[in-house]
């Protein structure tokens, strides 16, 4: 038990070490600094071709009342530090299968063999998939229907909607999605059509003393060190909890806590690795005039223990 506490302690002097006096880290990289004066949320980031990408929810065109924007908004940097919104580069209607007022809702991307998949997840029933020669698009549909749908797909959800693609090291790629259930299924390689059935992703271990702790939505998967961490918000508002497992598809034992509660109703989070380094992308309120529906993304460096635990990250309340 000491070793594990002292474990931590070092990790945590490192972190420490690596930041300078305003708070910023050897990068320029500012943590609770908003990546825009627009409000945007549920962080999609990429580095492709020496550049970030960063897909976001636009909540910059939403009502202000509810996450209703029907567009998505891309920012894109190469530093981490200074970023250039590149502007709504797809709208819901891309999709003719989709109502021209579905809601455009936490998207994501990834890069294979060239092409670049845009997975979005529409009105809260379906997740389509687009697919460009450039990652900042134009995206097309790449398929005439949905690549998953709540009335016609079994074991869907309640709501399938957060979609994460995770490519392992043998090529094969998964989609996680869902709220309330964890749902993970294999996509064949032409990244468009699942391969096999809907599956429910097992977590064990939640703490029995806190009936908060459980799966709410915003999943996410990465690999470092030769294991596989799954995180998730635990609901409404949420913490970002994870679990680890050897396998991709789990199950995975839960670990504890990354970030805590937020002053919004939600919480979404990307992990990336580059560089040999960790980088924690969420949304928090961090505007004048921002809130529930009106969030802001921001990065913060992330570090592990020597026994592969993740060291929470402290939010950083805005200035």
């Amino acid at each position: 038990m000491k070793t594990g506490w002292m474990a931590l302690l070092a990790a945590a002097g490192l972190m420490m070490a690596s930041m300078g006096h305003a708070g910023k880290d050897a990068n320029g990289l500012q943590p609770g600094k908003p990546i825009s004066q627009r409000f945007n949320g549920d962080p999609s980031p990429h580095y492709f071709n020496g550049r970030w990408y960063l897909y976001a929810t636009d909540d910059g065109s939403n009502s202000g009342t509810y996450w209703d924007s029907t567009s998505w908004r891309l920012y894109t940097s190469t530093n981490l530090v200074d970023w250039r919104d590149d502007g709504a580069f797809l709208d819901v209607k891309t999709f003719k299968w989709a109502r021209a007022d579905a809601k455009a809702w936490a998207p994501e991307a990834i890069e294979r063999d060239g092409r670049y998949y845009f997975y979005a997840p529409i009105g809260g029933d379906k997740i389509g998939v687009a697919v460009a020669d450039h990652p900042q698009g134009p995206f097309r549909d790449a398929r005439t229907d949905a690549l998953v749908d709540k009335a016609r797909d079994a074991n869907a959800g309640a709501e399938p909607i957060d979609p994460a693609i995770f490519v392992d090291g043998d090529g094969q790629a998964y989609l996680y999605f869902g709220t309330r259930v964890p749902k993970v299924v294999r996509l064949k390689k032409d990244m468009i059509h699942t391969d096999g059935p809907i599956m429910d992703v097992a977590i064990t271990g939640f703490p029995s003393g806190d009936a908060k702790k459980k799966y709410g939505e915003a999943p996410f998967l990465h690999a470092h060190e030769g294991l596989y961490y799954f995180s998730f918000s635990t609901g409404w508002p949420g913490q970002i909890v994870y679990g680890t497992a050897k396998l991709p598809m789990g199950p995975f034992a839960y670990r504890g806590v990354i970030l805590d509660y937020l002053p919004i109703s939600t919480n979404h989070q990307a992990i990336v690795e580059q560089g040999g380094r960790s980088w924690l992308f969420y949304h928090d309120n961090l505007l004048p005039g921002g809130g529930d529906h009106r969030r802001s993304i921001t990065i913060a460096p992330l570090s592990y223990a020597k026994d592969g635990t993740i060291l929470p990250v402290k939010r950083v309340a805005p200035e």
